[in-house]
């Protein structure tokens, strides 16, 4: 069971995470709206240190006998040469045996970077905001129709997404090797971070990529504790919203949407980390980007668009089985499913001879995400389904699934 608790509540404004930052402590305090975090995933099991002019914000409750440190182990093949804090801890080696290894402090250092792009993306947590006037209420991706999808492109645009979907993927029972953290606990996680994108009117695609970036940081490490599960969430988050938002919220938004439960040395060391474990690649396909592509070779009513969004946004949630399925067959299910509700017509011939899919390759996921859809309005997180019942979405997610599904 997990003990929710309202220790670390999510307090913040869409409207309210533009302000200079000179008046960040000033309009953090008078931000009204609150809501509970994660419970259990926000325990810091550390005692946070206060600072000499004290904590304006309630501290979560401590585990009693629990480990002051972050217990994360890099696994993947590159070779990572970061490690956590001031222990000893076990590290699964490639040929499966165990090994200990020593840990190292996570570099604070950015300056060290051979990569100028890198060096770039991890300096934009000072960047200025726009006036919340000017801020887009779309949930566009930088990949827009208009710019990318042109029709000369767009098979190999397809191509190079299908070939790179198969090498940034994260791995299918990778919290085997976390013992503490349980999908319960990554749904609760990715619900979450689906309110702070809606809450600071992030893009749509940020929040794939983040998720994206959550799972396969979790396919490469080992031994995450629970109480860190949160703050790997959030530096998914905050490396997303740096890819992909012209004006991504700053480095003390972060911290605030926690509750302070982390640190900014905390975010800075595990966005550090991040990156290392995911080699700097992060330009992974999405379901968002497949959707925008078929989207473009097939054009949709609103509202079958706005169900593929919906549908395809609740698969984040649950690993099984949607994990063992490629993010481009889950594109294709979910356009698939918004088709039959709405149309009640199924995969279209002209994605059929531009994707090669057939509904025999799709047919298994389009199951999984029927019944997914049928009990979305029962599920304990609703983060998702409420984002989509407005009217921004077309309120799709009022919309009553099929019962059955009939397909060759």
């Amino acid at each position: 069971m997990m003990n929710l608790s309202s220790s670390a509540p999510l307090r913040h404004s869409s409207k309210e995470n533009v302000q200079p930052s000179s008046k960040v402590e000033a309009s953090q305090a008078q931000r009204p709206k609150q809501r509970t975090v994660l419970g259990v995933l926000s325990e810091n099991q550390q005692q946070r240190r206060s600072d000499s002019k004290g904590d304006r914000f309630s501290r979560p409750s401590s585990v009693s006998g629990s480990s002051q440190h972050t217990s994360l182990a890099c696994t993947s093949s590159s070779g990572c040469d970061v490690n956590v804090e001031e222990a000893r801890e076990v590290v699964l080696s490639a040929s499966g045996q165990e090994v200990v290894t020593k840990s190292y402090h996570l570099a604070t250092e950015t300056a060290g970077l051979q990569n100028t792009d890198v060096r770039l993306l991890l300096g934009l947590s000072s960047s200025p905001y726009l006036e919340s006037s000017m801020q887009s209420e779309v949930d566009d991706s930088l990949m827009s129709d208009e710019d990318l999808f042109v029709t000369e492109y767009a098979e190999d645009i397809h191509l190079h997404l299908r070939e790179s979907e198969m090498r940034l993927r994260a791995k299918p029972g990778h919290l085997e090797n976390h013992p503490e953290v349980t999908s319960s606990m990554r749904v609760v996680l990715v619900d979450w971070m689906v309110e702070v994108v809606q809450e600071y009117n992030l893009r749509l695609e940020t929040l794939h990529l983040a998720v994206n970036y959550l799972d396969r940081f979790l396919s490469g490490t080992a031994l995450v504790q629970r109480a860190k599960l949160q703050l790997v969430g959030t530096t998914a988050l905050l490396i997303a919203s740096k890819y992909e938002e012209i004006y991504p919220p700053k480095l003390n938004d972060f911290v605030y949407i926690t509750d302070s439960t982390y640190t900014k040395g905390q975010l800075i060391r595990m966005e550090h980390f991040v990156l290392k474990v995911l080699a700097f690649k992060m330009a992974a396909p999405t379901m968002n980007q497949f959707l925008r592509l078929f989207m473009s070779i097939h054009p949709v009513s609103a509202n079958t668009e706005n169900l593929a969004l919906y549908v395809a946004e609740l698969s984040l949630m649950e690993i099984e089985p949607f994990l063992h399925y490629t993010s481009s067959i889950v594109a294709a299910a979910a356009f698939c499913l918004a088709l039959y509700t709405v149309n009640e017509s199924l995969w279209p011939d002209s994605l059929s001879v531009f994707t090669a899919y057939t509904m025999a390759d799709i047919g298994p996921c389009l199951n999984e995400l029927h019944k997914l859809f049928i009990r979305a309005e029962s599920h304990p997180q609703q983060a998702i389904t409420k984002k989509y019942k407005s009217s921004k979405y077309c309120h799709v997610s009022r919309i009553t699934p099929p019962d059955t599904l009939l397909f060759p």
